[in-house]
């Protein structure tokens, strides 16, 4: 018997390669067993720092630390074989200065695992992000609404309408040049994100931009419908857990207040019964 090829995890050129191709599927993944789930199903599995907010109760995600972004990266790394594992420099961790950035990349990549950063920001992080790709860390971007910026933005709006569209573009434009093997789209209007496709080299992945972009990204928290009262736009529920488990959970109390659970099953007699 051949012994089986062992699994080779996706790497940033190939990601660079599918442009035009077989769409992209990205999901966030902050846990070993939820990463063991979609790893099958993922090219790339995203440690958000969206975390904050889905695991960690936090406002926004401004809050997040670099040990947050590494004790859940080092998780999902345990739990990806096939799929890529990107993971997102929280605030104040790139913002500084090129070098900065990089001591901090670094950091993530070589405590964690991952393959790759992904940081937020358009034409003013060209620098830091070709900084970066010229000492061998790959650089996903994310352009449009970018969540660390949401103070500045004025909330979690559309980005990229009427005379805000050509920035969108210069932006896309600019960390391509910068070295980006990927950009993530998120709350752009869906043609001026088809117009931002067409016009890249390099693939698009969008999270409420519409269908032309070259992937889709979704929190796996929000597509689970493990929220009850979130129900942005964009995110389509492909399951509804957040019923079930209410439903689970429920049921578990009820049996523990009425004494049903434990049953014999799941009990230990005091005097195991002699094999005849």
């Amino acid at each position: 018997m051949s012994a089986q090829s062992p699994v080779r995890p996706v790497l940033p050129p190939e990601i660079r390669a599918r442009k035009g191709a077989a769409p992209l599927v990205v999901l966030t993944a902050y846990t070993t067993p939820v990463a063991r789930l979609a790893d099958p199903h993922c090219d790339v599995l995203l440690v958000g720092d969206s975390l904050g907010m889905v695991l960690h109760g936090l406002p926004s995600t401004l809050g997040v630390t670099m040990e947050m972004m590494i004790l859940h990266g080092r998780a999902v790394v345990r739990g990806a074989e096939k799929a890529m594992v990107v993971i997102d420099m929280p605030f104040g961790s790139y913002e500084e200065s090129p070098e900065q950035a990089f001591r901090n990349a670094a950091r993530l990549i070589s405590e964690t695992g991952a393959t790759s950063v992904k940081l937020e920001g358009g034409a003013h992080m060209a620098d830091t992000i070709a900084f970066l790709t010229a000492r061998g860390v790959p650089v996903m971007a994310h352009i449009g609404l970018t969540p660390q910026s949401v103070n500045t933005l004025g909330g979690y709006k559309v980005v990229g309408r009427d005379a805000e569209a050509e920035k969108v573009v210069e932006d896309a434009r600019a960390v391509e040049a910068a070295g980006a093997y990927a950009v993530v789209l998120e709350k752009v209007p869906e043609g001026l994100a088809a117009r931002v496709t067409q016009n890249l080299a390099i693939p698009t992945i969008g999270i409420g931009a519409g269908v032309h972009c070259d992937g889709q990204v979704l929190v796996v928290d929000d597509m689970l419908g493990l929220f009850t009262d979130f129900r942005p736009k964009f995110v389509k529920r492909f399951g509804e857990l957040g019923q079930a488990a209410d439903a689970a959970i429920a049921a578990y109390a009820t049996e523990v207040r009425t004494r049903a659970f434990p049953g014999p099953e799941h009990s230990f007699p005091d005097v195991p019964k002699a094999k005849s």
